[in-house]
């Protein structure tokens, strides 16, 4: 008689394997979740300010300042001219504001690389021009005005240069 070797049985799938695939399968997602949330935490850690409340502090004086700045009634125009910069200041009822001390900050839209600061001298009554130098592109002015009596009055505008 022979022996006939009696066939082995091949793999089967049994209740620890299942258990185990979808152990794994699990395990796997929730490390790339971690993995995620540890590189977002690393690039933003959610603290827009190292100095939250002096922020909010500042942000009470500028409030207060550009509600005083309202009571005044003061406009402002700005306009670019080839090498020069022109502000005109008028008062609540169109009158020209003369004897301000006018100064600015001059900077680039898009980057602080190349901050200008400028002083301006008044040419007429309510007219008020700073000479730059050659300036090209687009340019955010920052005017700073103080009367004699010590108001004060801030304007942003956008000036662009050919």
């Amino acid at each position: 008689m022979t022996l006939i070797d009696a066939p082995r049985p091949g793999f089967r799938l049994n209740g620890w394997h299942v258990l185990a695939i979808v152990t794994g399968f699990f395990a796997v997602v929730i490390a790339v979740d971690v993995g995620f949330v540890v590189m977002a935490v690393k690039t933003f850690p959610g603290e827009v300010s190292v100095t939250p409340y002096e922020d909010g502090l500042a942000y009470n004086r500028s409030y207060d300042a550009l509600r005083a700045q309202a009571r005044l009634g003061w406009r402002a125009t700005a306009a670019s001219e080839p090498g020069a910069i022109t502000v005109e200041m008028r008062d609540r009822t169109g009158q020209p504001l003369t004897g301000l001390a006018v100064t600015g900050d001059l900077q680039r839209p898009a980057t602080e690389a190349g901050r200008l600061v400028v002083a301006f001298h008044e040419t007429r009554p309510g007219r008020y021009v700073a000479h730059p130098g050659h300036l090209t592109g687009a340019w955010d002015l920052t005017a700073h005005a103080v009367s004699p009596g010590g108001a004060r009055f801030t304007a942003d505008r956008r000036l662009a240069w050919r």
